[in-house]
Order: structure tokens, then sequence, then C-alpha cells
């Protein structure tokens, strides 16, 4: 449990914390007529509409409005040529009525038929590679934090949120309308994003920062509504400190908005393991979210009987190394405003190798030891202070014989506040009532900072520690991160410590007991004499790892050099030098055992990257080279879809390695697909099937779901993991069916 002076001490701050006021930064607001003004430096000012009747939202753009209110036009590339205008024309505007902001788009292109537009999937990464708009709304104004709307020219539609310019959760689902047209030119979007679905500062009169993108998929050319540098290519639009002021809003009366989402779930299971039959187990449940709005700007979350049944299946990983790999958050609970709780410039959404520790890692509530364990209930508080960024979570997991997990209570505390332009710093504390032994107690704290200059210059920084029962020794860590990520120019120094005995048992820690120094330097001209290729890039990195007794443990030196073309595709060859020192012997294989003594290994590899506009996309690469006492071939097909229609698509993955040591050879195979099919941008079907050779299980996973109305879905999953054995007997077969439905109240 949480020391009690954490949580007063956090107490404290939130009770001092003072409203600051937003700077504003634009020129002055347009003339009545106009709805736009901009100055020699490329910022911008733009002027939101109040209509009297509520839009229709159909995509069509035919209300009288359209034709008497001017709209907001000449963009401005970002790429290929930054600070261009843009080669097609975008007219948008802003409205609102006393329920809905409005944002509308006419996209006028050239060639329509070259248009790309092949996914309608909710929230799904390739939408960015289609021909799409998007824009943001930082309705606080603090220049940095902002929601993210995107939709393609099918009406695949992404919603996300940006935290300080860099992190952005793309689990954010708020309710929202949007329709997508066609015109003989081109073809139009009409958005409506409720204010209830949004949080905003106190008052009626608003001002919001606001900016408006138009990708052409087929010329691969970013077009914004004010100037933005081409450094972040299409994270541009994170930017939230050069978009453009909105003015001229008028919210709702600060009435509080009140959420409420039950549910009502039924499953079958069944299956065999050890050669006998399991029973079949037909089973029901219901539970409950409840979102109430204290404030314009503070929100509650209360849920009981949590359900995660709709989350998709973690897609395998293949791990040859010695550490533990980091898997995703995929529970729509733990995901939303995840940024709040980010800690030391970490991404929580991070995967696979994540050398930082993470001082709160969701996962470590509800799951153990790859299973389930029952989610009693818990509450959430997130939000804005003034210049504070604000979470707090406590949830009640219940007791699990199966995975030996008794009743815990998790509870986590973070506090950010706003400093200078673009930068933070912050104090986070984390405690669970059971550790993961099973006993005794588990807390971490600390503090950290965020430093950003300029367009690309970021300094992070952290302190933390932990406290277990039982424990003791060095139970701290620390990190100091400098990075510039320019155009031309990139580089990063970091260094890193962590204690043999720190222990975030709410977080995640790959590797401990250890300090890490590492350096890598970037040079990426884009060259003129060659029109096909967009960008050369030379990189060069060294990792240094010592212990706490100093000894080394890893040195890893890497080369890379890689083209980006301008039509999306990309090439890589990179080539690494590698010293690893085992203390102790490491188990790679079934019968393989690798033993204690200093290692080194050296390693090419080679990839192309297909991209994603195409029928054919995805990255292949292979790599080979020596591998501790012996040789390592790898080939990895990863990223890849083939499409057949906008509705239709496969999604295969291949990871193979051949591995011949002198303590004997083996291969390890990790082969999936994901088949998709979407009937309309709220309704898809999707199966998930893996096979991993280490593991010898095979599974699917396959879901139906439908948003049947704004918020409210019913979802379809049917489960089934098989052990592929040589005998029944040792092998083990599990299948589960579970129908659940939500409906969404909004009062």
């Amino acid at each position: 449990m949480m020391r009690t002076s954490a949580w007063l001490t956090i107490f404290v701050i939130l009770c001092v914390a003072r409203a600051g006021e937003a700077q504003e930064n634009g020129p002055p607001p347009p003339a009545s007529s106009q709805m736009i003004s901009r100055d020699e430096s490329g910022r911008a000012t733009v002027r939101a509409v109040r209509v009297t009747t509520p839009l229709q939202v159909d995509g069509r753009l035919e209300e009288e409005v359209y034709a008497s209110v001017p709209a907001i036009s000449d963009f401005i590339q970002t790429e290929p040529q930054a600070g261009a205008p843009a080669t097609e024309k975008t007219d948008v505007w802003v409205m609102f009525d006393d329920k809905n902001v409005y944002v509308s788009y006419r996209c006028w292109e050239s060639q329509p038929e070259r248009m790309i537009a092949n996914e309608m999937r909710r929230d799904n990464n390739n939408i960015l590679q289609n021909d799409e708009v998007e824009f943001i709304l930082d309705t606080f104004y603090d220049r940095r934090n902002a929601f993210r709307f995107q939709v393609n020219a099918i009406g695949g539609r992404r919603d996300t949120h940006i935290t300080d310019e860099r992190l952005n959760n793309p689990d954010w689902n708020p309710v929202w309308a949007v329709k997508v047209g066609r015109f003989e030119g081109g073809w139009t979007v009409e958005a409506a994003v409720p204010f209830k679905s949004i949080r905003y500062r106190p008052g009626r009169a608003q001002v919001w920062g606001f900016n408006a993108q138009r990708t052409n998929r087929w010329k691969n050319e970013l077009s914004f509504l004010t100037r933005l540098p081409n450094t972040q290519g299409s994270k541009a639009i994170q930017q939230v400190s050069l978009a453009a002021t909105l003015v001229g809003l008028e919210a709702p009366s600060g009435s509080r908005s009140l959420e409420v989402k039950p549910y009502a779930l039924t499953s079958f299971r069944n299956g065999f393991g050890g050669g006998q039959k399991i029973p079949n187990d037909l089973n029901g449940d219901a539970g409950l979210d409840v979102k109430y709005g204290l404030t314009q700007n503070l929100t509650a979350d209360f849920t009981y009987r949590t359900d995660f049944a709709q989350a998709e299946a973690d897609e395998q990983q293949v791990n040859l190394t010695r550490f533990s790999l980091l898997f995703p958050e995929k529970r729509e609970f733990f995901l939303e405003n995840t940024g709040t709780f980010a800690f030391g410039g970490v991404d929580l959404r991070a995967t696979g190798s994540q050398v930082a520790p993470i001082l709160f890692y969701s996962r470590r509530i509800g799951l153990n030891q790859n299973r389930e364990v029952p989610v009693v209930g818990g509450a959430r508080l997130t939000g804005r202070i003034g210049r504070y960024s604000v979470g707090v979570l406590n949830i009640e997991s219940g007791e699990d014989e199966a995975s030996s997990s008794l009743a815990t209570n998790f509870s986590v505390a973070r506090v950010k506040r706003d400093v200078l332009r673009k930068s933070s710093i912050g104090a986070i504390a984390t405690g669970r009532s059971v550790g993961q032994g099973g006993a005794g107690t588990n807390e971490a704290y600390g503090v950290d900072g965020s430093f950003a200059f300029f367009e690309s210059l970021v300094f992070n920084t952290f302190w933390a520690r932990t406290r277990t029962s039982g424990l003791s020794g060095d139970d701290s860590s620390y990190r100091t991160q400098v990075s510039y990520t320019g155009d031309r120019y990139g580089v990063e120094l970091d260094r890193l410590a962590i204690g043999d005995n720190f222990n975030p048992e709410i977080g995640y820690v790959q590797r401990g007991d250890m300090r890490r120094d590492f350096a890598q330097f970037r040079f990426s001209p884009r060259p003129k004499s060659f029109r096909s290729i967009r960008k050369f890039s030379w990189t060069g990195s060294l990792e240094y790892i010592e212990n706490g007794a100093g000894r080394l443990e890893t040195r890893n030196q890497e080369g890379q050099f890689g083209l980006e073309f301008q039509n999306g595709d990309r090439s890589d060859v990179s080539f690494s030098d590698v010293h690893e020192y085992l203390a102790k012997p490491f188990k790679i294989a079934t019968g393989v055992v690798i033993p204690v003594g200093a290692y080194d290994f050296r390693s090419v590899r080679g990839s192309f990257t297909f991209g994603q506009q195409r029928a054919l996309s995805g990255s292949a690469s292979l790599e080979t080279g020596t591998f501790y006492s012996g040789h390592k071939t790898a080939l990895s097909i990863s990223g890849s879809r083939v499409k057949f229609t906008p509705q239709f698509a496969i999604e295969p993955s291949l990871s193979v390695n051949w591995v011949d040591l002198a303590e004997g050879s083996f291969r390890s195979d990790q082969i999936g697909s994901r088949v998709v099919y979407t009937v309309t941008p709220l309704m898809f079907a999707s199966a998930l099937i893996q096979y991993n050779s280490g593991s010898h299980v095979t599974s699917a996973n396959i879901r139906l779901r439908w948003e049947y109305q704004p918020g409210s879905e019913l979802i379809v999953v049917y489960n089934h993991d098989r052990n592929v054995f040589p005998t029944r007997a040792l092998g083990s077969e599990n299948r589960a069916l579970i129908i659940k439905v939500n409906r969404l109240f909004r009062l």
C-alpha cells in the first residue's frame, strides 16, 4: 500500500496548484469577413463560426453555410518541399453550435483515379498510409497537448491524444461522428465532435489551438494549415506549439457530463488437458463503467467487475535474449489517458526490447503468469488543474487459485507541471498491497523532468526508488538523456543506471544491476540530384553496459545505412559488433544451454520496406553472422499486408531463426497471419492465427466488433489454443466462445 506521506505530498501539490494563463501565439483575429489571418513567420489565427441549425453530418457539404462562409485554405507543404504551397487545394471550415464542434473539408484532387484509400478499420495505422485529412484541437491552449482526429477518403477514422508534443495515444476512443463524400473534383469530409467528448478550460468564451493536415498519398505530399518543419515527417502535426490559434468559439455552460456504460456477457468453454476432457462451462457476467465530468477539465472513471473479453490476443514474439520482452496493453480501460501516467520520457506503448524501466506497467493488473485475474473494480481521476496534469488510479483485483494470485490493491498517483514553453517536471508514486511473491508490499516513487528547446532538442531525466518487503540494497534508478532529432542531423546521448534491487512490481524492468551508456549519431541529407530518393541516412551507435561491480556485460557497436524513397519505400543495411558476458548459464532453447563466459559475435542485416500504400506492403529482412559460440541466420517478414479490396486484407508475419552453436543446434519459428474483413468503418471481423515452435502452441483469436450506435458495441470472440505435441496425453486444447454487448448512456 502506498505510504500516507506520498499521497499527502501529492495532495498538497494539487491544493496549491494555480491556473496558468496560456500565452497567445498567433496574429490578431481575422476581420469579421475573413476566416484566417497569417503573419510573416507562418503563424495563423482562424475563426470558428456559430451555426444556428445543427449540420447534417453526411459528407455532402450542401448546407448554405458552405457557400456563405469563406473557407480556410492555402495549405503549406512539409513534405516533399518544406514551405512550398500545397499542389492540391484544400478548403476547411470550423463551426460550432451548443452541442458540437464541426470541422469540414473539401479536398480538390487533380487525378482522383490515383487516390489511395484501402483501410476502414477504426484506429488502424494503415489509415495514415492513405489519402487522409487530420485536425487537432488544443482545448486547453497549453501549446503542448491536443486531441487528434484523422479520416481517410473511404471513412476510416482514427482518434488519438497527443501528450507533450511527443507521446501519441491511439487508444483514446471518444464519441464523434464523421462522414465522407465524393464530388467531381475530389472528396469531402464532415466531422462533428461533441463538447461532451472532450475536456477544456472553464468559461464560455474559448481560445483553442487548431491545425489541419492533408495527405496526398500517391504523391507522398503532406501539407498543413500552418508552416511546420520537416524534421518530424508524418508526426509534424504533433507540434502543437506551432498550431494556429482558434478564436470565436463558445462552449456550453459548465454542466457536468455523465456517461454510464453497462455490459452483459455470456461465455462457453471446453477442451482437454493431460489426456482428460475439460467439462463444458457455460457462464455469464455483467458489469458497469461510469465516466463523470467533475469539472470541464477533470474526469472521474469508475469500473465494476471489469471485463476485457474484447481485447485482441497478444502477437507472439521470438526471444533469443536473456531478458523478458515487453507486450503492449490492449485493454480499453487502461489505455485511456496513458500519456498522463508516462514517466521519464518512456513511451508506455513501447513493445519488444525496452531498456529503460517503466514505473507503471498496467499489464501487472489483472494478469499473472499469462492468466487473467478477476478485476473487482476501481476508479481513476485524470485531467488538468491550471498548469498541472494529474492522474490517480486505484484498482482492486480478486483471488485466482490457478495462478496463485491473492486479492491485491494497486494504486498510482501522477502529477506533472508545465514549465517554460514545452517542458514539464513531475512526480509519480505507485504501490501494491501484495507483492508478486505473494507476501509483503511494494512501493515505487520518483521525480522526472522533460525539457524541450527549439524544434528538436529534448532533455529527459528521472530519479526513482522502490521499497519492497524483504529486499535491501541498491533500490534506485536514474537516467539522463539528451536527443536532437533534426532533419539533417541527429544525436542521442543516454546514461541509465538501475540498482540490483530496484523492483517496481507495478512496473517493468527488463534488466537490473547495470550502468548503461549509449551514444548515437545520424546524418541524413536530402539529395537534390536524385528525384526518386527523399533522404539518405547514415547512423552509428555504441552501447556500453557494466554491472554494479564495474564488469563489462554488453558492448554493442552498430552502423546503418538507409535509403528513403519518394514513393514511401525504404531499404536498410546494418552491421553490428557485440560483446556479451554471461555471469550464469543461459538456456536459449530446449536442451541448449550456453555456459558462463565472454562472447564476441558480429552480424550483417539487410531489409527492404514496401510502402503501405502498395497492394503488397511490409518489411522483409535477412540477418546472418556469428552468434555466441556459433552462427545464426534469421529471416523475418513484419508489418506486411496483402490488400485485395478496401474491405478485405491479409497481414502475414514470419520469423525464422536457424541457430547452430557448439552446445547444440535448433530452429525457432514464429508464423502468423491476421485476416481482416471490414463491413463498414464501424463493423469489422478479424482472425489472428499464430504458431510458435518454442512453445508448440497454435492459437486462433477470431473477433467480430460492431459499434451499433456511437459508443455502444457488440463483440463476439472465439479463442482456440492447442499445444502441438506428438501425443494427446502431453498436449492440451482450450476453446472459448464469448459474446459481449454494452450500451452507452450519455446524461
